[in-house]
């Protein structure tokens, strides 16, 4: 007999029993389900390391601009390109740790040239969506408020005690 309270003896027999009983649904030849069976199921993760992936580049002294992945050099790093006349980014090779990847992809080949990539980028609308998305928004948003200066800060501290105290009366309005 183990025991591992003094009010819970386990006996063996006991332990074989929830074994058995844990282990009752599976039959020796069932497998997980596959990619062709019938059974409903979506992809998580959508963003991939790609050739034409848009990225962003979040360290160096290119943090915040878009690039586009030209080619894939090892596990750890990639060759980039801007393009230089849009995003002003040259071709480069950039470890996967600088950069975040986007859902934006470029319609390029591998190794693509600068043309051909500033061409995939126009027809593509690259730039309009990105400056759509709620990501390019919130980072707008902080680049405004980090040049604010402390007279700036305290206008936006007014404004927003002046919007809390309209909430507020509505809201007092709408209970009462």
């Amino acid at each position: 007999i183990i025991s591992l309270s003094p009010s819970l003896p386990i006996t063996r027999e006991l332990m074989a029993a929830t074994q058995q009983d844990a282990f009752s649904n599976l039959s020796p030849t069932s497998h997980p389900p596959s990619a062709d069976s019938s059974s409903n199921f979506t992809m998580v993760f959508t963003r991939y390391v790609e050739v034409g992936r848009v990225v962003l580049i979040n360290y160096g002294p290119e943090e915040g601009k878009l690039a586009t992945i030209i080619d894939i050099v090892d596990q750890n790093k990639c060759l980039i390109d801007g393009p230089v006349n849009i995003t002003g980014v040259t071709r480069q090779m950039i470890s996967f740790k600088r950069i975040a990847l986007t859902d934006l992809k470029a319609d390029i080949c591998r190794n693509a040239r600068q043309k051909t990539l500033t061409k995939a980028w126009v027809d593509g609308k690259i730039s309009e969506t990105w400056e759509a998305t709620s990501w390019a928004k919130k980072l707008s948003s902080k680049k405004k408020r980090a040049k604010l200066s402390d007279f700036g800060r305290f206008k936006v501290m007014v404004a927003k005690k002046e919007k809390n105290d309209i909430i507020a009366k509505k809201m007092k309005e709408i209970s009462a």
